[in-house]
């Protein structure tokens, strides 16, 4: 055989034996920013979520097993506006990795691509579980998704530079398919605009203002304070006059205030995913939105 023709023939061998360039380790602290990720990033993103879409995320451990996760990542997608602040910076500061620490480029917080909503003018335990950066929960209005969405594919190019087109292609793609499904959810949502309801907590803030609902009233008197019968029998009193078309629920919560409250008052009480995952129809951020603008047009009606 030629000298050369060998040489290119090993060289091709060695080439096909050489691993692939592996995907980065991404940890997410929730379902949604951790499916944006997975969308964003394809195969060249390993995501790990940090808690389960039926967790409360306010209420998380920084067990072990989350500590070696975060040892190895190479990002970590928060929501950030102190969501996880029980949690997180343990976790961070146990995790010894200078990569994620805040401030470095393995640091990604979604709420910082976002203007929120609720931001207190002054802070007091005597207010609840009241959040000084505003309500974090901003993952229910899909103009957010958009936001974060273009902010993370331009940490993810920054991260994995040799991978950068590949990501900036892919947030091109999920962009065009969002707004597609946009206009379909805001046509949708039509219907829904001014229909009263009552919720359990604030962190339907964001899905109330987009899609025009009517908050009559929320079953926690304060944000993270389970309400007493006291609260409930008041509630009950102003309710009785002008009822809600239906009581929220995510998929997380107790449900029992809420029905107690719904068999006073004679509303349905609606459960919602919340979180991808949250329910069965919410297996990606599409199925998310599609199934909760379902559940709330079939009550509605």
């Amino acid at each position: 055989m030629n000298p050369i023709l060998r040489t290119l023939c090993v060289a091709a061998a060695l080439l096909l034996t050489l691993p692939a360039q592996a995907a980065i380790k991404v940890l997410a602290t929730t379902a949604d920013w951790s499916a944006l990720t997975s969308e964003l990033g394809g195969d060249k993103v390993n995501v790990y979520t940090a808690t389960s879409p039926l967790q409360d995320v306010h209420q998380v451990d920084a067990k072990p097993s989350l500590v070696a996760r975060a040892r190895s990542a190479d990002l970590v997608v928060a929501n950030g506006a102190e969501l996880e602040i029980g949690w997180l910076p343990v976790l961070l500061q146990e995790s010894g990795n200078a990569r994620i620490q805040p401030g470095a480029p393995g640091y990604f917080e979604a709420t910082s691509a976002l203007r929120l909503v609720d931001i207190p003018t002054a802070v007091d335990r005597s207010m609840g579980d009241i959040h000084p950066l505003g309500n974090p929960h901003a993952h229910l209005d899909p103009r957010n998704i958009a936001l974060v969405a273009k902010a993370l594919t331009a940490r993810l190019a920054a991260v994995d530079a040799a991978n950068a087109a590949y990501y900036q292609a892919r947030g091109a793609d999920f962009q065009a398919r969002w707004a597609q499904a946009m206009t379909r959810w805001n046509a949708q949502a039509a219907t829904l605009k001014g229909v009263p309801v009552v919720v359990i907590h604030t962190d339907q803030a964001y899905l109330v203002r987009w899609l025009g609902l009517q908050q009559l009233a929320a079953i926690e008197p304060k944000p993270g304070v389970p309400p007493s019968a006291g609260y409930l029998a008041q509630l009950v009193g102003k309710l009785s006059s002008a009822p809600p078309k239906m009581i929220l629920r995510n998929a997380y919560n107790d449900p029992k205030a809420a029905e107690w409250l719904a068999d006073k008052v004679k509303a349905p009480v609606v459960m919602l995913p919340f979180s991808v995952g949250g329910t069965p129809g919410a297996k990606d951020l599409f199925g998310l939105f599609d199934d909760t603008l379902s559940r709330l047009q079939a009550t509605a009606k």
